[in-house]
């Protein structure tokens, strides 16, 4: 796609249209348009749930269109209530403002911040800060109906929720994001905001204060949230959150994720998740359904999504350690192999002798190669915990030493342990055996 007109047709060809303001299309093919989307700062790293508003975006950028990204070092200091089951709790100013910066810097490497299109990533705290906050209800309060707000499916599912409720501060959140959109409309002449679709409320909010207080007729469009087809959540593994930073979901990890897609859901997620053409995936279904063995969605999938994601390099290392892992040839790795999958980026926990004092279950949690201990406690009811090939069960779970020891270890300090089919740890003791 590279032409503005086709844009709006490219979005719906991939199904990434949820809801939009009647004329957007006709909006989009009269010229350049600048748009934007927010993403506010709840955690140091955004998840790969942010990739289809980033990547819609960038697609967006390609076909003709000025992008902007707006980090909320302001509205992450109070929090989106919508379709939220219970009140955030608010973070401290200087973390919010520490992950303000993160996110910043992450979001600007999904869009091209040079040329004639080139993108913009702001912080809406540079205009809220400044704004007093009687002038704030005199000047934008003013415009907003409590009843209207009330009836916003968004607002309505907290209030109907038994014991839930809804506090004055997340109330008013959906005024924040209408002023943003207002205040991008005057400054860098914004005209279309993107969200999830959960975001309809506010981004109609939004429109209309932009019309109230600019004079200005804008646009909205909403991307569906991606579920998986057997209803299980998306963008959660056993160990927890996929994360768009390495340090938090390293590069195999990352990977792994995208391998293990279903086959009801990696072709949509080809569509979503990368700039194929839809006729292009079409192809490749076609090709995977009538070629008898196994698929190759998959791998196109983990390979494009982590080389947007993780770039050249990050790809080169995911493969490298899953070529040794899932070919059997890990059991004759050597000592600098087993260090190689270290400085690729396997996930790894130095080990002290004070770790293997601990529960099975305490030391898996902590690796991170599960989220709890409720599911260690399940995997070892199933001896789905393997250690340098040997199997583990319940039973081993009272002290880390049964699996973790040094008479066990290969090469007098390495343990790589696999839970289920393709999750990978390696564990270390250092020259000392305590961590560092």
């Amino acid at each position: 796609m590279s032409e503005s007109t086709s844009c709006l047709d490219d979005l719906t060809s991939r199904g990434l249209v949820s809801q939009c303001t009647p004329d957007l299309e006709a909006h989009l093919k009269s010229g350049q348009r600048t748009l934007y989307c927010g993403f506010d700062p709840t955690a140091d790293s955004l998840h790969i749930g942010s990739l289809v508003p980033l990547l819609a975006l960038r697609r967006l950028q390609l076909a003709g269109h000025r992008p902007v990204a707006l980090v909320g070092g302001a509205t992450g200091l109070v929090g989106d209530p919508s379709f939220k089951a219970q009140e955030r709790s608010l973070n401290p100013g200087e973390l919010v403002s520490q992950w303000t910066a993160s996110i910043f810097r992450q979001v600007s490497r999904f869009v091209d911040t040079d040329g004639p299109r080139a993108a913009q990533v702001v912080n809406n705290l540079d205009w809220f800060q400044s704004i007093a906050f009687i002038d704030f209800l005199r000047d934008v309060g003013k415009h907003f109906s409590v009843s209207a707000m009330i009836q916003k499916d968004s607002v309505r599912q907290r209030l109907d929720r038994d014991g839930a409720g809804l506090s004055f501060t997340e109330f008013a959140y959906m005024l924040l994001q209408a002023y943003d959109f207002s205040e991008l409309n005057r400054r860098l002449g914004c005209t279309i905001q993107l969200g999830g679709s959960d975001q309809w409320g506010n981004i109609t909010s939004g429109i209309d204060l932009c019309r109230r207080l600019n004079g200005s007729h804008v646009h909205g469009l909403t991307l569906p949230l991606v579920t998986k087809a057997d209803g299980a959540k998306f963008g959660k593994t056993e160990a927890g959150t996929v994360w768009l930073d390495p340090a938090k979901t390293s590069p195999y990890a990352f990977y792994q994720f995208w391998m293990s897609a279903a086959d009801d859901d990696v072709y949509r997620f080809l569509k979503y998740f990368t700039f194929l053409t839809a006729q292009e995936v079409s192809a490749i279904r076609e090709a995977d359904e009538s070629s008898g063995g196994k698929p190759e969605a998959q791998r196109l999938l983990a390979n494009e999504v982590t080389k947007l994601v993780h770039g050249e390099q990050g790809l080169a290392s995911a493969a490298r350690i899953t070529e040794a892992l899932f070919s059997g040839s890990h059991y004759e790795l050597s000592e600098p192999d087993l260090e190689q999958l270290r400085l690729d980026g396997l996930a790894t926990t130095l080990l002290s002798l004070n770790d293997l004092q601990k529960p099975l279950t305490g030391l898996l949690v902590d690796a991170g190669m599960v989220a709890s201990g409720k599911q260690a406690k399940d995997a070892l009811s199933r001896r789905a915990l393997q250690v340098n090939g040997r199997a583990y069960g319940i039973e081993d779970n009272l002290s880390a030493t049964s699996c973790f020891s040094r008479e066990l270890a290969v090469y007098g300090r390495f343990f790589l342990a696999k839970l289920g089919k393709r999750t990978y740890h390696l564990f270390i003791f250092d020259a000392q055996g305590a961590s560092r």
